[in-house]
């Protein structure tokens, strides 16, 4: 394969913009999910991705912005868990299963009953190829905002994931990290709609943090090394996807789970290694 034909993806404007998105998308969905991986919230995003599909809907029957619809849809789905979930014996990820399902549910619904131009693949999959210059613009402004806010208090943010109690005793308001975060998240899911849709968002939202964690001991290091998983891995399944003739997000998601596995092979590796030396140090 010669230079020319390396180079053809670049070429295409429709290419470029989603090059541009990849890059975009990928900053705060790997500095989100370190924190949701350390605070084990995988199913918060899961959660939260799927239940902003009836705010998607709502926004476009009512003619509101959708990332209106989606941003409420996904607060409305992690305060009802909350309330759930501390109001009741039922445990927090059960709490989440019924109400994901059910507000998921609830959009399929009013997507069907209602006639529209949209495609309902594009927002549960993502039309990567199909980003239009305000898409980028909107993922640009929700990337910077959440990107330096979640920089600028994961100190407070990391003791709140490990110690909540530690944290409000220091004085650090533990309600504003804590719903905070949450915001994060669904600002973040809509900034991802269209590289990932709803569907994929999850793999970009959980894998980048879980690889770094594998990766390194440092959360300060977690953070960065997950921003370069996360935007290598989107660059590359992007620029594969031209060559391979298929759908960029789940090329990417594929790319993900292979990284993770290397990085799982590695690790298991290197512990073995260790205690192969603690138990020859002994003896010798």
């Amino acid at each position: 394969m010669d230079l020319e034909t390396l180079m053809m993806p670049f070429r295409f404007p429709f290419m470029q913009n989603a090059f541009y998105i990849s890059m975009i998308v990928s900053v705060p969905t790997a500095l989100l999910s370190c924190f949701l991986v350390m605070k084990g919230w995988a199913l918060m995003g899961d959660a939260v991705s799927h239940a902003v599909l009836p705010g998607i809907v709502l926004a476009y029957i009512l003619g509101f912005p959708l990332i209106l619809g989606a941003f409420a849809a996904g607060m409305t789905c992690a305060l009802a868990t909350g309330y759930l979930a501390t109001n009741s014996r039922v445990k927090q990820d059960t709490v989440m299963g019924v109400v994901f399902s059910g507000m998921f549910g609830v959009g399929i619904v009013l997507y069907v009953s209602v006639e529209t131009n949209a495609h309902l693949d594009h927002i549960l999959f993502g039309n990567m190829l199909g980003v239009e210059p305000h898409e980028l613009l909107t993922a640009g402004l929700i990337s910077l905002g959440v990107g330096a806010a979640l920089l600028l208090k994961w100190k407070d943010l990391v003791l709140h994931s490990f110690d909540p109690a530690q944290a409000q005793a220091s004085g650090l308001r533990v309600n504003w990290l804590h719903y905070g975060l949450l915001a994060a998240l669904s600002l973040t899911i809509v900034a991802t709609l269209a590289a990932a849709g709803l569907i994929l968002a999850i793999g970009l939202l959980i894998a980048p943090g879980a690889i770094a964690f594998l990766l390194v001991r440092r959360f300060a290091t977690m953070l960065w090394v997950s921003v370069l998983v996360c935007m290598g891995s989107m660059l590359l399944g992007t620029y594969a996807s031209f060559f391979l003739d298929s759908a960029p997000a789940p090329t990417i998601v594929l790319i993900l789970t292979a990284v993770f596995i290397a990085a799982f092979v590695r690790r298991q590796r290197l512990t073995r290694r260790m205690s192969r030396r603690r138990v020859a140090g002994p003896a010798a």
